[in-house]
């Protein structure tokens, strides 16, 4: 692995790491949400009404893993901190791997 490579992979897990802090910050200064990962719900009790754009494509897409909680929201706080280091690290897998694929196929067609 080049060591460009091992940078960017090792600030990918600390940031996996660091991800339970969206659970922990917002409990802390009882902010509520994190900026931008707002519902429809909670858009229209901040702004009075619901973006129509958003309202027609709000039910498009449903997440495979719902608040990045494997075990659901009423485990206790360590699970859910293990959820959101769990889910980070199955997305660096994923993208990860996507890009490399990709990179080969076209390394591949180079040829």
């Amino acid at each position: 692995m080049k060591p460009f490579h091992r940078k960017l992979l090792g600030g990918l897990v600390v940031m996996a790491l660091l991800s339970p802090l969206g659970l922990i910050l917002p409990q802390w200064f009882r902010s509520g949400d994190a900026w931008g990962e707002w519902g429809a719900e909670t858009l229209e009790r901040m702004l009075g009404y619901v973006p129509e754009g958003l309202r027609r494509t709000a039910d498009l897409w449903k997440a495979p893993v719902a608040d990045y909680q494997f075990w659901g929201e009423r485990a206790s706080g360590t699970v859910q901190m293990a959820s959101y280091i769990l889910s980070g690290l199955l997305g660096i897998l994923l993208v990860g791997g996507f890009a490399l694929m990709i990179a080969k196929a076209l390394k591949n067609r180079e040829r």
